[in-house]
């Protein structure tokens, strides 16, 4: 069994509890055991409580914030003892992006962190999917100390030694059971309402922290974001203080003309018309957008079925083409 550490600012509790849930599984399967500060027992020392554990875990959480990167004990104690036992190879160090902040440049920068491409999990869409990744990143881990067999993804146990009959002897999961377990699911109408709403939000957010990075990458180009209102934003980018895009991205009611969240070239305050459109649809299994517009079909669209953060980079390579047809 893989014993797991958390290393987190109390601002971040909260998300640290449902992270702990989503590990549930690997706790009831003996794959790992976990460890943080609230376990720390009336009486006991707490720093030495904290270093007793910090040092003997095999797989140490960064659960990385504004707030975690502020506290002087998580950056400069906890962060830095961990990522010693890294470089000594004696403990697997995973930086876990709970909310968006500047940690590239931290000395844990370097890792690979989750969830995928280190996207803060307060921005995900579906929180617990982003919290399931970093549950698969956990026990890719101990796969990788030993202390889970990667055939079963159960803990490994302790085998009598070989016999003439056993020539070969391994780890079985205690419950045997098929992996066909697959089930139709059904979606409400609140289910895709919800769906609709925070995939704006997130195509919203996307779009903010691009005309960031944009403009830092960009000499001269400037980026601006402004919302209208809950349902409707608009984005521009400047070259040397001449517009060469702009956009509005709103959402449509669920009867009428524009019954999605729709991206429109310019600045208009009307929702009558659009360039692209991203409609909410479903299959057996899951919720996704589908693109409907115009520019999708004479490009001779693909069937996709896109995520939030597809239908976000489909906007943004909208939204841009204007700026790499211009010479800088």
């Amino acid at each position: 069994m893989a014993s797991v550490f958390f290393s987190y600012s109390h601002v971040d509790e909260a998300l640290r509890d449902q992270l702990e849930k989503q590990l549930s599984i690997l706790k009831r399967q003996g794959v790992v055991e976990t460890w943080h500060d609230r376990r720390i027992g009336a009486g006991e020392e707490i720093d030495a409580a904290i270093s007793k554990n910090l040092t003997s875990a095999d797989i140490i959480l960064l659960l990385v914030s504004p707030d975690f990167i502020n506290s002087d004990y998580c950056y400069d104690r906890e962060m830095t003892a961990a990522m010693e036992r890294h470089a000594e190879g004696s403990a697997i160090v995973i930086p876990v992006i709970l909310r968006a902040c500047d940690w590239h440049g931290a000395p844990f920068g370097k890792l690979n962190a989750t969830p995928p491409d280190g996207r803060p999990i307060t921005q995900a869409v579906d929180r617990d999917q982003a919290f399931l990744e970093v549950a698969k990143a956990v026990r890719a881990a101990a796969e990788r100390i030993g202390k889970v067999d990667a055939d079963t993804g159960v803990a490994r146990t302790r085998l009598s030694p070989p016999t003439a009959s056993s020539a070969v002897q391994r780890t079985l999961p205690d419950t045997p059971r098929s992996s066909n377990l697959r089930m139709t699911k059904t979606f409400t109408d609140r289910d895709r309402d919800r769906f609709k709403a925070d995939s704006f939000e997130f195509i919203a957010k996307f779009f903010e922290n691009s005309l960031n990075e944009l403009q830092t990458r960009n000499p001269g180009v400037e980026g601006d974001l402004r919302r209208i209102d809950a349902n409707r934003f608009t984005a521009s980018a400047y070259r040397n203080g001449k517009a060469l895009s702009r956009c509005t991205v709103f959402v449509g009611g669920d009867r009428g003309f524009i019954n999605g969240i729709a991206y429109s070239d310019g600045e208009i305050s009307a929702s009558n018309s659009y360039s692209e459109m991203l409609h909410v649809e479903f299959d057996d299994q899951s919720l996704f957008l589908k693109c409907s517009g115009m520019r999708h079909v004479m490009s001779g669209g693909r069937d996709d079925k896109l995520s939030p953060e597809g239908g976000a980079e489909l906007f943004w390579t909208i939204f841009m083409a204007p700026l790499q047809r211009e010479p800088g």
